[in-house]
C-alpha cells in the first residue's frame, strides 16, 4: 500500500519515514495536494498529524468521501479524542511519538482491514456504562453464535479486559484465551476488538 503523509512538520514526517524504514512514500502539506494524489480506488493509508493539521483532517473526514484508510497521530493523543475519531471511521489513532514497532504494527494492521487503537483507546471504548449495554439485538446475536465459553469471552472483552486479564479471571491459557477470541471475531465476522465493540454497541 502507498503511504502519504499530511502535515506541515516535516521533522515529524522526517520521523515516521526513520521508523517505518520505507524509500517510497507522499508528502503533503495541505488537502490541495492531498486530493491530487489520492487515487480513486482508496488504496493509500494516510498518516495524519493532527497537531499541525486537525483542521483539515476534521474537514477531511466531514466530507464522508475519504475512501483510504486513516491513521490520525498527535504527541499526547487523548481518550476522547480517540473515541470520537474511531466512532467518525478513522482506521487508527495513537501517539505521533510512538516506537517504530507500533508504528509497523498500525501499517499491518491496516493491511488486513483492521482498526488499531492503544490499549487504553481500546478498554475506554470497551468500557460499558448503564447507558450502552448491548442491545436487545446484540444479546440475540452473540447467544444464536456463540458457545457459553465464548459468550464469557467476549462479556470480559466488552469491560475491556485484556487478554492476560481474560485468562487469569476464567482460569484458562492465553492460548486458549486467543483461540475462543479468534472463533468469536470469526463468528460474529469482524477483525478486531474495535469492529467488535461498534457491532454490539
Amino acid at each position: 500500500m502507498k503511504i502519504i503523509f499530511l502535515s506541515t512538520d516535516m521533522n515529524i514526517v522526517d520521523e515516521w519515514i526513520s521508523k517505518l524504514e520505507i524509500d517510497t512514500y507522499i508528502s503533503c502539506d495541505d488537502l490541495e495536494s492531498l486530493n491530487q494524489t489520492l487515487s480513486p480506488l482508496g488504496s493509500e493509508i494516510i498518516i495524519a498529524d493532527y497537531d499541525t493539521m486537525s483542521s483539515e483532517i476534521n474537514k477531511l473526514i466531514s466530507s464522508s468521501t475519504l475512501q483510504q484508510k486513516l491513521v490520525i497521530l498527535e504527541k499526547a493523543p487523548e481518550i476522547l479524542t480517540g473515541k470520537m475519531l474511531i466512532s467518525r471511521g478513522i482506521s487508527a489513532y495513537g501517539n505521533s511519538r510512538m516506537l517504530s514497532n507500533h508504528l509497523k504494527q498500525i501499517i499491518s494492521a491496516l493491511e488486513e482491514d483492521k482498526i488499531w487503537t492503544y490499549p487504553e483507546l481500546t478498554a475506554a471504548i470497551a468500557k460499558r456504562d448503564e447507558e450502552s449495554r448491548l442491545s436487545k439485538d446484540a444479546k440475540k446475536l452473540i447467544k444464536k453464535r456463540l458457545s457459553e465459553k465464548e459468550l464469557k469471552v467476549i462479556y470480559l472483552v466488552l469491560d475491556g479486559f485484556t487478554n492476560d486479564a481474560i485468562a487469569n479471571k476464567l482460569n484458562i491459557t492465553n492460548r486458549t484465551v486467543k483461540a475462543h477470541i479468534s472463533s468469536i471475531f470469526s463468528k460474529l465476522h469482524v477483525n478486531d476488538r474495535v469492529s467488535l465493540i461498534l457491532l454490539l454497541r
